[in-house]
């Protein structure tokens, strides 16, 4: 059994470089299995051109995609999480999309040595994103903009760790209306749902978030609703890891996983003390926001170059959004970090 490579540590967490499969198997992580509550990652999507971060194509990509599968699962708790974020593809040189990502969803999911089931698919949307494939959006207009991704809910048991009165979002104007108003229009509905007369009289201090997120709210005069509406995206010129990364002449990573949506899950799908992995890490947005709430992190990318993107993060002290809005007091896990 080899030792990874530490690459950076802090007082709750480590970022080990590497392979990820050698890096699981290796000699540091060998005693974190059935302690990780929550795997948070974007892996490299099922691409047809290669980038500077890495990925494969087709029949390759999806065998390595499925042999992930029984690794992850042998980490997580009994009631934990993964939470895969994963982009569309599209055929070569064909305005068609591409099976692999559903294909790839459903051979690790389906993996017989893994145990997984699905809980819940969530859909990203950003409307910043760049028109691709660029031949077929802007040159030939066959199809519209690939604005949005996927991002798949596992776990090891039907009823994994899960508290969605942590992440919700304050009450649309029109519902405090109504609660200060104390009464609505109940009954039956054109759709045969039948409303009580106080079903919607009690405050429960905010709203039950949805399953789609926008990476900028979709109408600019509506009310912003946090956390399923992230006010800023990765173009956003103040943010401090790019402003950062300019003065450091470093071209920060492609493809990096909104904070919004790191903390969201983050806060969903675990508590303070419990432990936090992403195996693909790249600049490091999920250890850094799971430091930030009181989690202890896991980190591993094969390219050294975004090492210094991650540190570059920790240097950054300024409150991440939402925090003092939907941080809630937990207890402690005593469990140390191994």
């Amino acid at each position: 059994m080899t030792k990874a490579k530490l690459v950076q540590r802090s007082n709750n967490g480590r970022y080990y470089l590497g392979d990820v499969t050698s890096v699981i198997q290796s000699r540091n992580l060998r005693n974190i299995r059935n302690r990780v509550q929550l795997i948070l990652t974007s892996p490299p999507f099922p691409l047809n051109n290669k980038k500077s971060y890495g990925n494969l194509q087709g029949e390759e990509y999806l065998a390595w995609f499925t042999k992930l599968a029984p690794l992850f699962a042998d980490l997580l708790t009994d009631d934990g999480s993964i939470i895969i974020e994963m982009g569309n593809n599209w055929e070569s040189n064909r305005p068609v999309q591409s099976l692999l990502p559903l294909q790839s969803l459903l051979s690790f999911v389906g993996h017989e040595n893994a145990g997984l089931r699905l809980i819940q698919e969530f859909i990203c949307y950003n409307p910043s994103r760049l028109p691709s494939p660029a031949q077929w959006v802007t040159v030939n207009r066959y199809r519209t903009v690939d604005s949005y991704t996927h991002v798949w809910w596992m776990a090891k048991s039907d009823f994994p760790k899960a508290d969605n009165s942590k992440v919700l979002r304050p009450y649309s104007k029109s519902m405090k209306d109504l609660l200060a108003k104390g009464s609505y229009n109940a009954g039956q509905r054109p759709s045969e749902h039948i409303v009580s007369e106080k079903g919607f009289l009690k405050d429960l201090g905010g709203s039950i978030a949805q399953n789609f997120f926008e990476i900028e709210a979709l109408d600019p005069n509506r009310e912003v609703r946090l956390p399923n509406a992230f006010s800023f995206s990765n173009t956003a010129s103040n943010d401090f890891f790019l402003k950062a990364c300019k003065e450091k002449n470093i071209t920060p990573h492609p493809a990096r996983m909104p904070r919004g949506l790191a903390a969201f899950f983050i806060r969903y799908l675990s508590d303070k003390g419990d432990l936090v992995l992403d195996p693909f890490a790249g600049s490091n947005t999920t250890g850094y926001t799971a430091s930030r709430l009181g989690r202890k992190w896991i980190a591993i990318d094969v390219l050294e170059k975004y090492v210094e993107q991650s540190i570059i993060r920790f240097s950054d002290s300024s409150p991440i959004e939402e925090d003092d809005k939907y941080e809630h007091q937990q207890t402690n896990n005593s469990n140390g970090l191994v």
